[in-house]
């Protein structure tokens, strides 16, 4: 029996491993092929960003080309969403794969020759439109990894499901959009998806390099808005007021014991942030309101109740300790679950990364105080989310233009790499899946 078994590995196994190497090779021509064309769609999207929900220019390219691939295309989905469905020659798990589409109202900066010029409306007001999170990336991306899955549609062992989502960055107030509402509106279903991989590039990790963090990876978001009431006097009778802006000086000055005493840092990072305060209109007018705006940051179920339940009690208290009163919104407009990937997932896929960019590029990363919606599909299915290095050699990260900045810039080079992990990462979960 054992002989039996030599010889099946040597007749079969042998023939598997070679089929998979080729697949590979093939990958990795075919990535290399389409560069030229990945950064040409990248500076196309980076010239003409469109904010959250308003990806009408973008969602419309992006769908032609899936069509153009023979891909069965969605469109529409959660507003401006495009969803390509390939369904590969032989049966097998649904992979997802995302990217994200929407861009930031923020004035661009930087001297390339594609730079944004668009402006638009937004909460009122004029701004800017620049890609300052590198959206316009992971949509070309995804673009070449369809382009080249679709090209193997007869090797593949199960279905891939690309998932172009707007509105990642949020809406205006009374909106909705972005992963929750793709969610909401069947993209992890029809076919149902077993597993869904994304990645962001990153102007702080060099190019070349993927980071990875197994479990928590980015923090949960909720944000906040504290109402202060007081007493409204004359600036120059200050003992006739109860004065919400003294109250709220207080209040954010109390919220930073949180941090700094409630949460054991040891195990997991938070934050405690008010990013804006706003009240009175004249020195010599003391307000009878102050509205505060703030954002809480966190890693665990546990550590999020702590700062909800700490800052709604000490905004209260403070507030009442003086006279006033406090109303606490917890989340005021919007909430991201923490990015979460799975640990069995991550340990399963992290040899298709090393053997992708050299296990010696592959890097374990801290938590990111940052949020991502791609939480929200981890919350149904489990998920990996990578980095992607977008930074020049040789730079140092702490100069490197950060994200969400008027100066953000990315390093092209860096984009086939992704290309390649994206098409790994589903052909390889394929087969371990189809063992």
């Amino acid at each position: 029996m054992r002989t039996r078994a030599v010889l099946f590995f040597l007749l079969f196994g042998v023939q598997a491993f070679a089929q998979n190497t080729a697949q590979k090779t093939q990958i990795s021509n075919k990535a290399e092929a389409l560069k030229d064309q990945v950064i040409a769609w990248r500076r196309d999207f980076h010239e003409h960003p469109e904010l959250g929900n308003h990806e009408v220019r973008t969602s419309a390219i992006i769908a032609k080309h899936l069509q153009s691939l023979g891909i069965e295309v969605q469109t529409g989905v959660a507003t401006t969403g495009v969803v390509g469905i390939l369904k590969g020659g032989k049966p097998g798990p649904v992979v997802a794969l995302r990217a994200d589409m929407d861009g930031l109202p923020v004035v661009e900066r930087t001297p390339v020759p594609f730079a944004s010029k668009v402006k638009t409306t937004y909460n009122g007001q004029e701004v800017g439109v620049m890609h300052a999170c590198g959206h316009d990336s992971h949509m070309a991306i995804l673009m070449a990894v369809a382009q080249v899955l679709s090209g193997m549609k007869s090797e593949l062992h199960g279905t891939v499901k690309f998932i172009f989502q707007p509105a990642e960055e949020g809406v205006e107030p009374g909106q909705k959009g972005g992963a929750e509402e793709m969610v909401k509106e069947g993209v992890l279903e029809n076919p149902k998806v077993d597993v869904v991989f994304g990645l962001h590039i990153n102007s702080q990790t060099e190019v070349g390099k993927i980071t990875y963090r197994p479990g928590g990876t980015m923090a949960g978001v909720n944000d906040m808005q504290i109402i202060v009431k007081g007493k409204s006097a004359h600036g120059a009778y200050p003992w006739s007021s109860v004065d919400p802006i003294v109250v709220a000086a207080e209040i954010v000055n109390n919220l930073q014991t949180i941090v700094s005493r409630n949460i054991n840092v040891t195990e997991n990072p938070a934050v405690v942030t008010i990013g804006a305060i706003k009240g009175g209109n004249r020195s010599n007018i003391i307000p009878e309101r102050v509205e505060m705006l703030g954002t809480l940051r966190s890693f665990t179920a546990a550590d999020e109740k702590l700062l909800v339940d700490r800052v709604t009690q000490i905004a209260i208290k403070t507030a009442e300790a003086q006279g006033a009163t406090a109303e606490v919104k917890i989340p005021y407009s919007s909430h991201y679950p923490v990015t979460f990937n799975d640990p069995k997932l991550t340990q399963q896929m992290l040899p298709s990364l090393q053997k992708t960019a050299g296990a010696e590029n592959v890097l374990l990363r801290p938590p990111v105080t940052g949020a991502e919606d791609f939480s929200f599909y981890q919350e149904k299915v489990p998920g990996l989310f990578i980095f992607l290095g977008g930074m020049p050699k040789g730079q140092d990260p702490l100069t490197a233009p950060s994200h969400h900045t008027p100066d953000f810039y990315i390093d092209e080079s860096g984009f086939t790499l992704g290309v390649k992990a994206l098409c790994n990462l589903t052909l390889d979960y394929m087969a371990a899946k189809g063992k």
